[in-house]
């Protein structure tokens, strides 16, 4: 089902997203809710902004705009569980103007990728 949002397949390898992360050319950005953080962990290095804070906490023209998310040339990697709602993410971001925003697809795509995990 949620393959009919193109959602769930994943767009960037995530040894593409590592070298990105490791160069601070990227962020990792976890989309899913707290809740699901503290049950299954978080890509390591991944920052978190659950899907109904990203307009807030991404608009470069927003007081509330996180500092790593006013760079709007900064490569943006979103995940969910499914890759349904990091699909979402991933316009919206793009409607806020930035530039070079893919979908990972879920969480399982990082670990099934060799992407560690850290617990919440």
């Amino acid at each position: 089902m949620f393959g009919l949002f193109g959602g769930g397949a994943p767009k960037i390898s995530v040894e593409d997203v590592k070298a990105g992360m490791a160069k601070g050319t990227l962020l990792l950005i976890d989309v899913r809710d707290g809740m699901e953080l503290h049950m299954s962990g978080t890509a390591k290095g991944a920052l978190h902004i659950p899907l109904q804070d990203l307009k807030a906490k991404c608009d470069p023209s927003s007081s509330a705009c996180l500092p790593e998310m006013k760079d709007t040339k900064t490569t943006k990697v979103l995940y969910c569980a499914s890759g349904a709602r990091s699909s979402g993410g991933v316009r919206l971001l793009k409607s806020l103007g930035h530039e070079d925003v893919q979908n990972l697809g879920g969480l399982h795509n990082w670990v099934s990728g060799g992407g560690e995990l850290r617990n919440v």
